[in-house]
Order: structure tokens, then sequence, then C-alpha cells
């Protein structure tokens, strides 16, 4: 099982300078040995090289013998076995990835020398080393492309059936050995990259449910680019309701900051965070109606306001209860801080008596802006958020029975949210962000850091 360090859900607030524009898409900086790691997988242990190496057919090898020696031919010359086949990875700075792959080659086919024919095994050591770079970056796909494809022959043994092996033949052999499995190699390992590309684009490009809310498809923000520690990768994603409709938010993208000894990071730039915050918490009102002689945070805010209402109005002192109403407003916005998440949050407090012959009165119409501590967590490849009650500040926003004075209002108002309402956005919440599996690397285990 690979392990992963999550560095950052890398947010970037006030960790750069004020030049530079803090917009970071889903990033993540892999380092080489985890492209090896993948690479290796998938071209060598998955058998995709191997298999478009079979059936490769050499030219025949022709030889006039010279003047000391019989003329030569070897036909049928195919490849019959790949051995121990090994792949690396550097990164090229600014440049992409240099791919080398080394393996033995088994050739076998048909030798005449002059009258005489017998089978001809041939292994030969090849080290293939590809230059691969992206380019041409357009609505989230790149092309993928090899560049300056090189194929070195090693150590080549030849034997015979007969076991007679001539100075001619070998160096025959090693000449035109030499001319031809270039030309022959290096298109197929063109055509085993562009297949793994394929592959490997794909879990970059994703479209993710996010529960029954709505979907998130995730896709590059710009080119892949190069250092010589890491190879980044820049994500974003389109939120988007169930019903089809895009939550917008600023797709831009930056730089990833230096990173140094991590496998894997990724970094949400807070727009798309606050996006997917707004998928996620979808509560209807909450409308709660209880007796005065009940306990609860309901019935305490209840008693708190009937002190309140002036003595003239009749209709506030009857018999019908109170209710009270909890309402979102607007959407959840996280603030990203140095190691500090906060999400603020709008919630209208509406509190009501509903006589039985008669429209709703309005005792008290509140805003309560929420200030919450955000705690992150990833978990079964989601980044998930849990919240906590920081602080609230309480507004009047009107009464149609002229209150006017909400100060002692304050604790009710705040108890009444975390028990009902801090319960229902933590559900909310714990469905989780779902993450790309980038690479097809799961997130075993992740660290933090905003």
């Amino acid at each position: 099982m690979t392990m992963l360090k999550l560095f950052g859900i890398v947010f970037f607030c006030g960790l750069l300078s004020p030049s530079q524009e803090v917009l970071s898409g889903l990033s993540c900086a892999i380092s080489p040995g985890a492209i090896q790691n993948v690479l290796s997988d998938a071209i060598l242990q998955n058998g995709l090289l191997q298999q478009h190496l079979q059936g490769l057919v050499v030219p025949n090898i022709m030889g006039d013998g010279g003047l000391l020696s019989s003329p030569t031919s070897i036909t049928g010359l195919h490849l019959v076995k790949v051995w121990l086949p090994k792949l690396s990875v550097v990164l090229l700075p600014g440049i992409g990835v240099q791919l080398t792959i080394t393996a033995k080659l088994g050739l076998s086919g048909d030798c005449l020398v002059g009258l005489f024919s017998e089978l001809i095994d041939i292994l030969v050591d090849v080290n293939i080393t590809a230059n691969i770079k992206c380019k041409n970056f357009e609505s989230g796909t790149v092309q993928v492309i090899i560049e300056d494809c090189l194929c070195i022959l090693g150590a080549v043994k030849i034997k015979l059936l007969s076991g007679l092996l001539s100075v001619s033949v070998n160096d025959i052999v090693l000449k035109q050995l030499t001319g031809t499995l270039p030309t022959l190699l290096c298109p197929v390992v063109d055509i085993v990259i562009k297949l793994v590309s394929i592959q490997l684009l794909g879990t970059f490009n994703a479209v993710i449910p996010v529960a029954t809310a709505g979907t998130i498809h995730y896709q590059l923000a710009s080119l892949p680019f190069t250092s010589g520690l890491f190879l980044g990768l820049d994500l974003d994603g389109a939120v988007k309701h169930v019903g089809g409709s895009i939550i917008p938010h600023d797709s831009s993208p930056s730089p990833l900051p230096p990173l140094l000894d991590r496998l894997l990071v990724l970094g949400m730039r807070q727009s798309f965070l606050n996006a997917a915050l707004s998928l996620l918490i979808q509560l209807p009102p909450q409308t709660l109606t209880c007796s005065p002689e009940a306990f609860s945070r309901a019935s305490h805010l209840q008693e708190a306001v009937m002190t309140l209402i002036p003595a003239e109005c009749s209709a506030c002192h009857g018999t019908s209860p109170l209710g009270i109403t909890l309402t979102l407003s607007g959407n959840p916005l996280i603030l990203l801080e140095e190691n500090k998440a906060t999400v603020e949050l709008l919630v209208m407090i509406q509190v009501f008596i509903k006589p039985l012959d008669g429209p709703i009165l309005n005792l008290l119409l509140l805003k309560a802006d929420l200030s919450l501590n955000a705690h992150l967590s990833i978990a079964g490849g989601r980044l998930v958020l849990g919240v906590s009650l920081a602080g609230i500040s309480l507004s009047l926003e009107s009464s149609d029975v002229g209150i006017s004075s909400i100060s002692n209002l304050k604790p009710h108002c705040s108890d009444l949210l975390v028990e009902t309402l801090l319960p229902l956005i933590n559900g909310a919440l714990g469905v989780g962000i779902p993450m790309p599996n980038i690479l097809g690397i799961p997130l075993t285990k992740a660290d933090i850091q905003i």
C-alpha cells in the first residue's frame, strides 16, 4: 500500500507575497519516485510493453561474407521473449519527464551460412530513453508527445544450434541490429506512452458524484510543469447542482509553492471550496415549536423573547405557542489563514406567533452571522469538514411588535444554534468533498496543512 502525505490541501492563503495572485487550483506535486512507480506499473507490470512488442519482426539480415567467408542471411528474425525490463524516471525542469527502459530482448530466426541452415538465437541488451512532454493545453486536456527517443544497444549474444559462430556472423548481426532495432522500438514506446497517457490523464478528468446533491467534474487547469523534484499538476473542478446548473467560482491557475519531501500534494483554491460547500450545505428551513413549559434551548429563547414583548400587545399574550424558524441565508464562505480555516454562515432566526384565527405575528426577525471553526480531514478519499461555533454576531432585522433591544438574546440564540443547527450542518458536511484518484494513487494517509 502506498503511503501518501497530503502536505496541504494547500490553500496558499497568507503564504505568498501580496504581488502574487493566490488562486491555486486543485494542485498536486508528485515526486519522481511516485511517477516511476506509476509508470512502471502501467507499462511493465501490466504487460503493456511486452504486449506491443509481441510479433516484432526484424528485417532480414544479409551479408556477402567477404573473401574468406561464406555469404550469410538471417531470415524470420522475431521477438520471442523480453527479460528483466526495468523503468526509471528523471524529471527535466521546464521540459517534462525523461523515461528510460532497459531490457533484454530474445530474438530467434533462421541462419543460412553458405549452404548450411540452422536456428539462430540472439540476446540483446537495449536501453531506450525518451523525453516525454505535454503541449497544446485546451479545455482541460493536453497532448502527450515523445521527443528525442534514443535506443542504444548493449551486449549482444548470439547462439547457433551447431554452436559454431564465425566472426563475420557476429559482426553482421551487430551492425544490422544497431541500424534497425531503434527504428522498430521507438515507435512501440511511442504507442505505449500514448495509451498510458490516456489512462493516467483520465484520472484528472473525472466526474465524481457528491452524494445526491450534484457532481464535481475535475480537470486540468493548466499544462503540467516540472522542476527537478516534482511534476506539478494544477487541477480545478466544475461544481454542479443535481439539476445541472454550475456553481461559479474563480478557476484561474496559479503556481505551486516549493515542495521538497512529499509524495503527493493536493491544493484547493478557496473559491473552489466555497462552491463545494454551497453544494453540501443545503438545509431547508427548520421550524421549532414547543410549549413554554418544555425544557430546551428553544424554550429558553422563547421565554427571553416574551420578556421583551410590550404589555400593550394583547395578541402576544394569548395561548398560542411561539414558533422559531431557522433559515440559512446566502452561501457559506470559507476563509483560510495559515493553519486556520473558518466558515462564515448567515442564519435568519424568526420568532413568531401563529394565532388560530389570524395571520402570523412576527415578534422578531434576527440576523445571526456565525463564525465556525473548521476542522479538515481526509477519510475514504474525501475531504471532510467538521465545524464548531467560534462566535456569533446578532442584529435585529424587524419586529412587528416594537421590540428594539436584543442584547440579552445572544447567549440563548447561540445555545439554540449549537443544539439544533450545527448537528445538521455537520451531517451535511460529513458527506465530504470527493477527491480525484490521481494517477490511481489512493490517499491511504494524509497530513493536512493550511
